[in-house]
């Protein structure tokens, strides 16, 4: 494992997410951000919402980057890009993640690991459509067959790493990023754990289409492991 400057702490973290019309959840996202790190991480929402998801974020003393919607990649993409912390934390914004996980997240970073991502299907993620579970369970056979490794959640929203990491990669997709996200450094060598994690039923309305949205990412994790193999 890779030595670090640290070892840091929550002051060092930032959340990001891509927001895009969450109002129903945005609020919840937020505070159970703030009750997990005691208000001391920061937070960064790229939004293209035509709601008050962004006023709500702003209330909550997040920085917020407005920009027109152009796909769930691009949105986290800039909201990774735009941490300054040592530590990156990404989530999705409808409260399906455990936020009090973050410090647990932290400490694994400061024991080394480069990326922490967080696995749903060890606990079976059963507030998760069961057409969702079998996909996400495909898109990990997948994965693990092209990298050569076992890997368990290719589409977790939740996950730490160095802010190296985000920075070094090259990052190319848009609905498969989630993906793109874990495998690339995987491919590289960096030091990757998966954690199981719990996760709970969305507040508000889902915006990807199951079927459309999964041969996206298919594509992706297709796109990204042979691109790797030829580097």
């Amino acid at each position: 494992m890779r030595e670090t400057d640290g070892p840091y702490t929550l002051d060092d973290v930032t959340v990001v997410m891509g927001t895009y019309n969450e109002e129903a959840a945005v609020d919840a996202v937020l505070d159970d951000i703030e009750s997990a790190t005691d208000g001391r991480a920061s937070v960064v929402c790229v939004d293209g919402s035509s709601d008050r998801t962004p006023e709500i974020a702003r209330e909550h003393g997040a920085r917020v980057v407005e920009q027109e919607p152009q796909g769930y990649g691009v949105a986290v993409r800039a909201a990774l890009l735009e941490a300054e912390t040592p530590v990156v934390v990404t989530t999705d914004c409808d409260d399906t993640y455990p936020m009090e996980r973050i410090p647990s997240f932290l400490d694994y970073v400061n024991r080394g690991y480069d990326v922490v991502s967080g696995d749903r299907l060890y606990w079976g993620a059963d507030e998760m459509p069961a057409f969702n579970r079998l996909g996400n369970a495909a898109f990990a056979a997948l994965a693990s067959l092209l990298v050569g490794e076992r890997v368990h959640d290719t589409t977790t929203g939740m996950r730490a790493y160095r802010r190296e990491v985000v920075e070094d990669i090259h990052w190319t997709q848009n609905t498969g990023l989630s993906a793109e996200l874990l495998l690339r450094p995987l491919c590289r060598g960096y030091d990757v754990l998966e954690v199981p994690i719990e996760y709970d039923e969305r507040l508000g309305e889902t915006k990807l289409d199951p079927l459309e949205g999964g041969a996206e990412i298919l594509g992706s994790i297709v796109k990204v492991c042979l691109e790797e193999r030829v580097r």
